[in-house]
């Protein structure tokens, strides 16, 4: 169960009236019904999800598991006192809640800026059914104007992949660490952002 003296629980301000992602991840987290596997997604707005779902346990004895997208999640979730589930666990997931970093009115998206993509698709290829949260500042006329595709790649074979993304148009740059490391994803991959 959550407790409500975790600093996580308190980290954001239990009235959402003004902030759009907020709303966005509480009203997907209302979407969870009882005794259901949910894949949590990875990001901002997917973090007021995990309160919201941390907040609905506690108060209805929801009962769930979930399906995390990321050990940022998994932490996110364990310290929310949110039980969890691996893929390993189980067959299918009922709802998947995650966020994306560009969607346009075909409802087509750009997602993994958070690095967590891999994981992400594995999780959504097993869910009879997908919830998007997004502020609207995610909501663009076409998709590339404010974020880079990412493609999430094995090192050993970035060259090839980086020759293949180029002859689509794209230019790919290597993903780097705020440290000047090469960024690395969950599962020890690189991402080219194009």
């Amino acid at each position: 169960r959550a407790s409500t003296n975790s600093p996580a629980y308190h980290a954001q301000p239990m009235s959402h009236a003004h902030n759009p992602k907020q709303v966005a991840g509480y009203a997907a987290a209302d979407l969870i019904q009882d005794r259901t596997t949910v894949g949590l997604g990875t990001g901002s707005t997917v973090w007021f999800t995990l309160v919201r779902l941390a907040d609905r346990i506690a108060q209805e004895g929801l009962r769930v598991r979930g399906v995390p997208t990321s050990e940022d999640t998994h932490a996110k979730a364990t310290e929310l006192g949110i039980p969890l589930a691996t893929l390993d666990e189980v067959e299918a997931i009922d709802l998947t809640i995650d966020g994306a970093d560009e969607i346009d009115g075909e409802f087509r998206m750009i997602k993994g800026g958070g690095g967590a993509l891999l994981r992400e698709k594995f999780v959504a290829s097993i869910s009879r059914r997908e919830a998007i949260v997004v502020g609207p500042d995610k909501v663009v006329e076409r998709l590339g104007t404010t974020f880079k595709l990412p493609v999430e790649v094995v090192p050993f074979a970035r060259a090839v992949v980086a020759r293949a993304v180029k002859g689509l148009g794209a230019e790919p740059l290597l993903r780097m660490a705020p440290d000047g490391a090469v960024f690395r994803t969950d599962n020890g991959n690189e991402i080219l952002d194009c």
